[in-house]
């Protein structure tokens, strides 16, 4: 089989594609011929060097979003040669998912809906279950919320939208003016252009705000909250300082450190056919195109998401 490995950190040019032994499934695991893989901006990062290094040194095999179909596995646990399924295994260890085949927990995917494509379900593993988690698991949103969206036309935030909005939140996004039209597409109420207002000056009585962004954002944030809000950061969980300061506000403070959970991915599922959860995809590139698509996570400011084909 084919993978995308690099031998050394840097930009887009390091990613190369060799020839590699197919994995061998563990007696819990499934093999996954890979039909499409979700790329997401933590990958640029890692590839670059520019990030805690999760994977080690290199040589290493970058992804963990997969869309495919079961080769191989145990015949009476969970999926059968044959079973369309998409999800995010092993993270934050490595899945080695840039390949043509992965080895993966089984109890780490689910079938694939039928109204997603193998594209689409590939993109929606990582931000979906970091906006699941981060609104349900830990912010626990319900009806009648108000939900600030830090990067509402994002991976994460886009999602985010929907999942609050099915919760029956009152969703506010911030984003970029070129976006207003795309985040209000996905059911945000408002929408602030944080290129031209500063949210902090137009924006009151949040219940729960979900960063993606970081930096001043996150202590801005305090500001809109109403008392005992709650803050959930998908880029700012270890950060000490600002702990001790929404504490000492009397809000909440919590840090996403994003799991393959299973119930988390069924919930995501069943929002698709109720027809309540979409993804978008800015752009797709075919698996030897891989160092182009990373050039398009390097720029930044992307629509969504970006997915490798096979």
């Amino acid at each position: 089989m084919r993978v995308i490995t690099q031998q050394t950190l840097g930009g887009p040019e390091v990613l190369t594609i060799v020839d590699a032994p197919e994995p061998q499934p563990l007696p819990t695991e499934v093999l996954v011929r890979v039909k499409a893989i979700g790329l997401n901006p933590l990958e640029a990062l890692l590839r670059a060097g520019e990030f805690p290094p999760l994977l080690g040194r290199p040589p290493f095999i970058l992804g963990w979003d997969i869309s495919g179909v079961v080769e191989e596995g145990p015949l009476t646990y969970r999926f059968r040669p044959g079973d369309e399924v998409f999800g995010m295994p092993l993270f934050p260890r490595a899945a080695s998912a840039y390949a043509e085949v992965v080895a993966a927990p089984a109890l780490h995917l689910v079938r694939k809906p039928a109204s997603l494509s193998h594209i689409e379900a590939s993109a929606l593993p990582v931000v979906g279950l970091t906006a699941w988690q981060g609104l349900v698991d830990l912010g626990g949103v319900t009806e009648g919320d108000r939900v600030l969206v830090h990067g509402g036309g994002g991976g994460v935030g886009h999602v985010a939208i929907q999942i609050a909005k099915a919760r029956g939140a009152h969703v506010i996004a911030t984003a970029s003016g070129s976006k207003r039209t795309f985040v209000e597409g996905f059911g945000a109420d408002e929408v602030i252009d944080y290129t031209a207002v500063d949210f902090a000056e137009v924006v009151r009585d949040v219940d729960v705000v979900l960063d993606t962004i970081g930096g001043d954002t996150v202590e801005r944030s305090l500001e809109v909250l109403r008392p005992g809000g709650h803050l959930v950061t998908a880029v700012a969980e270890e950060d000490s300082g600002l702990i001790a300061k929404y504490e000492a506000a009397g809000m909440r403070f919590s840090g996403i450190a994003v799991d393959p959970d299973p119930v988390a991915l069924r919930g995501l599922v069943e929002l698709v056919e109720q027809g309540r959860l979409r993804v978008h995809v800015q752009e797709t590139f075919p698996f030897e195109r891989v160092a182009d698509a990373h050039r398009l996570l390097d720029g930044g400011h992307l629509r969504g998401k970006v997915v490798l084909t096979l």
